[in-house]
């Protein structure tokens, strides 16, 4: 006889998850407003990279090297991009060491650079020039320093730096994501194609993470997973027919809540890191697969600098120990978990090659010259 307590059993749990940590969202997001990160002020996400005066190396991760790097984006005082405008780093000597032109979109970016105090100066025809105060940058970071407002030489002679808000920046990058699918259906939340994105704060990183849980395509591929489990024969005991697929669907579902919200909202809030992908796109096919593979383990930080991924590994354990609650008696048990928490980080390497190498050409809606590392 169908049992409905016992097959109803995994989607309890998946809608209690879901239910306890939607109401986190929230209190998760006042706790995260505190935090300063002015790396991210003023930079615009799908900006175009400018071509640049000397020649930077695409090849080098800044992880392995130390190095970092300054961008950000020249207006006018229309708001307004400045295209062409010469934007000149110098250090601490105040020795000038590159120069590069913004590109069509006003975006600016100096790679590679080692960590010292610097100083920019903007100039172009007919505005007022811009010199901005020290700017400390340490080793790894990637910092985006506040929009450059330039005004008309003879008129106004006030220069000002004005950004958008955190808040703007970071709504902006969920809006971005929720428009990338693979031919334009598969949902590609997770990946990001601007280098210099700036990060998600924890209420996006939540909302993020629930739209990609409730996207229809993701029911279906639930589906998918619970049919093939049902034509192996995996767990047994939850037997055969539409009881038993309800059962592993419920399973299946489950596993995709926890793992979602943990993996992606919970653990990267508390430990201020961005859940996305960071397309990388330079170099050998050698070093971006490395790249690929180890991102499965090592995440950009909320400021920029890259650290052990302790969100992933996190949240794939997490949810194989929660998966206790459901699976079957003989199923369960820490070998459960130690498999499910490996084999879960190794498909999210396998993920992040297939990102790196093929997705890129067939999702939809990239922003126009988002193209990876600068």
């Amino acid at each position: 006889m169908f049992n409905a307590a016992q097959w109803s059993k995994p989607f309890l749990v998946a809608g209690s998850i879901l239910l306890i940590f939607s109401s986190l969202t929230r209190s998760t997001a006042l706790a995260q407003e505190g935090v300063s990160s002015t790396t991210q002020d003023g930079a615009r996400s799908h900006a175009e990279q400018p071509p640049q005066d000397t020649p930077q190396s695409g090849a080098n991760d800044s992880r392995l090297t130390g190095t970092g790097s300054l961008s950000g984006t020249v207006l006018d005082t229309n708001r307004d991009v400045l295209q062409g405008a010469r934007v000149t780093l110098a250090g601490r000597a105040n020795v000038a060491i590159q120069t590069v032109e913004s590109g069509s979109n006003g975006q600016f970016a100096f790679t590679g650079l080692p960590p010292d105090v610097y100083k920019l100066t903007v100039t172009s025809a007919g505005m007022n020039s811009f010199t901005s105060t020290q700017i400390p940058l340490h080793a790894g970071e990637a910092r985006m320093v506040p929009a450059v407002t330039l005004s008309v030489a003879g008129g106004i002679t006030s220069v000002t730096v004005t950004a958008r808000s955190k808040e703007e920046l970071a709504e902006e990058q969920v809006q971005i994501a929720v428009q990338q699918r693979i031919g334009g259906v598969i949902p590609n939340f997770y990946s990001t194609y601007d280098w210099n994105a700036p990060p998600m704060q924890a209420k996006e990183k939540f909302q993020l993470s629930i739209r990609s849980i409730i996207d229809p395509v993701s029911f279906l591929t639930v589906a998918g997973i619970a049919g093939v489990q049902q034509y192996k024969n995996d767990f047994p005991e939850y037997g055969g027919g539409i009881e038993g697929y309800g059962k592993r669907y419920g399973a299946a579902l489950a596993n995709h809540v926890s793992g979602s919200l943990l993996g992606r909202a919970v653990y990267p809030s508390i430990f201020h890191q961005d859940p996305r992908y960071f397309y990388k796109g330079k170099g050998s096919i050698r070093s971006r697969a490395l790249y690929a593979i180890s991102a499965a383990v090592i995440a950009r930080g909320d400021d920029g600098r890259w650290k052990p991924n302790y969100s992933n590994v996190l949240g794939r354990f997490s949810a194989a120990a929660i998966s206790n609650l459901y699976y079957p008696s003989s199923d369960r048990g820490a070998s459960l978990v130690v498999f499910n928490g490996l084999a879960g980080i190794g498909e999210g390497a396998v993920r992040n090659l297939i990102r790196e190498f093929v997705l890129k050409r067939i999702t939809s809606h990239v922003p126009n010259g988002a193209n990876g590392q600068p």
